[in-house]
């Protein structure tokens, strides 16, 4: 019996329940990663054998194997299963976190964050997100998963500090391991089991397009945007504790300064958002926000000695920050093909965990030399080489992603499918992959007509 995908249909409850245990794996995981943000510099001091340059590095070292392990363990997954490599990646999470805890030096925390790093599941669970969605729900479960992280960046912002003022960085450490120990048991005991695991070229990495990423310009210039705005965030976050410490705030109520500036940043970014995705000024606002991002920069260069200073800088850069974070995923998106979309992304991460740990680094070795001041020049310069390679960078398209599977279709009548599929108004591309038995489309929803592409799959028998 043929099975009629509905493009409009609500996820099932099986699809809403594997999407929401497997977005709750990346909250615990990236909690633990994130909470030790705005402590670690404040507390690393009291570390033997602590420098600016190892703070910076011990915060940013995860980036490091995180970026260089990804890759391999998304294709291993392929190979021993999914459920096997995500326990694998989270025991090593929670080793380096005991690590860490116990660690007096800090090259043991170093060596901690290191092993924190290399438990690097992302695309592993990104992976399994598309064995357990439909084709037509797919795009939908991702950005659930976009969502979770956004969120608990923002509550492991306003909770490291609390839980660090009661407890350490090693409270910090031990939460995170029990947080981890919890992501095992959603794993083992919440997440459905695929009833099979295959390739999806946009959900994961293909090693042999990668070539092809690598040469598009303007996947490029969203790669090294995503380099540097987490280069900038990692190596402000060297010195902003610290300054807020020295302007009279003490550890513990750094997340008064935290929680509105975040929730404000949010509020005020959201009728931009909707302006860059409804009204298709999407280059024009990601310019804006780049811009933001240097004269935030600039402003805490010159005014950093005071906390008033120092929180309207917070807040405009986390204007520009929050902005960027959501529209970058979807800038990458709307520019890759679809069978394109997961390697996009690989790549994509792999830039951003590679900011990330360049960032700690540098920024720690310019706070040794020169000081902190120094540390948002450096960041002011980034921004704006950002800044330049934006300004060149294409319009994008306002194309989503559509995945149709093409299983129950004989292949006597495929030819024709696609064909009629290419002829429904809003659809700009059709791109088959017979190995996975799924057409990739890109649409413009705005156009689509939705009656004839639902009509078209039902008529398949």
């Amino acid at each position: 019996m043929t099975h009629v995908q509905d493009i409009t249909s609500p996820m099932s409850s099986v699809e809403r329940h594997a999407t929401l245990a497997l977005s709750s794996i990346y909250v615990l995981r990236m909690l633990g990663l994130f909470m030790i943000l705005p402590v670690l510099s404040l507390f690393a001091e009291s570390l033997t054998g602590a420098t600016p340059l190892l703070i910076g590095l011990a915060i940013s070292v995860y980036g490091l194997t995180q970026a260089l392990l990804q890759i391999p363990f998304g294709l291993m997954s392929d190979h021993f299963g999914r459920k096997k490599i995500i326990i694998i990646g989270l025991l090593l999470f929670i080793s380096g976190s005991v690590v860490a805890a116990l660690s007096t030096t800090i090259y043991g925390v170093l060596i901690g964050r290191a092993l924190q790093g290399s438990g690097a599941i992302a695309a592993a669970i990104m992976a399994m997100l598309a064995d357990l969605t439909q084709e037509v729900h797919r795009t939908k479960a991702m950005a659930m998963i976009g969502a979770s992280i956004g969120i608990s960046f923002g509550v492991a912002m306003t909770l490291g500090p609390i839980i660090a003022g009661f407890a350490g960085i090693q409270g910090i450490f031990w939460l995170t391991a029990v947080l981890s120990f919890l992501a095992i048991f959603v794993v083992l005991f919440v997440v459905p089991n695929p009833e099979q695991s295959k390739v999806h070229r946009d959900a994961e990495l293909v090693p042999s397009q990668f070539t092809t990423v690598l040469k598009d310009k303007d996947l490029l210039r969203l790669d090294y945007g995503i380099f540097i705005l987490h280069l900038v965030l990692t190596a402000s976050f060297i010195i902003v504790p610290l300054l807020l410490r020295d302007a009279g705030l003490v550890a513990e109520d750094h997340w008064m300064v935290y929680l509105p500036v975040l929730i404000t940043s949010m509020a005020v970014i959201i009728p931009f958002v909707i302006i860059a995705e409804k009204k298709r000024k999407m280059k024009a606002v990601f310019i804006a926000a780049v811009a933001t991002i240097f004269i935030a920069y600039i402003s805490l260069y010159f005014f950093n000695s005071s906390l008033f200073a120092l929180i309207a800088g917070l807040w405009v850069f986390f204007c520009g920050f929050n902005l960027l974070e959501a529209t970058l995923p979807s800038l990458v998106s709307k520019t890759a093909p679809g069978d394109l979309k997961g390697t996009a992304m690989g790549a994509y991460s792999s830039s951003q965990f590679m900011g990330a740990f360049i960032g700690g680094t540098t920024g720690g070795w310019v706070y040794g030399e020169w000081g902190a001041s120094y540390v948002f020049l450096f960041c002011a310069c980034a921004a704006a080489s950002w800044l330049i390679v934006a300004l060149f960078m294409n319009a994008p398209q306002y194309l989503a992603n559509l995945l149709i599977s093409t299983e129950d279709i004989s292949a006597d009548k495929l030819d024709t499918f696609l064909a009629d599929i290419a002829t429904v108004d809003g659809v700009a591309n059709v791109t088959l992959q017979p190995s996975e038995k799924v057409v990739y489309l890109k649409v413009d929803n705005s156009l689509l007509d939705k009656e004839r592409l639902q009509h078209l799959l039902g008529a398949v028998e």
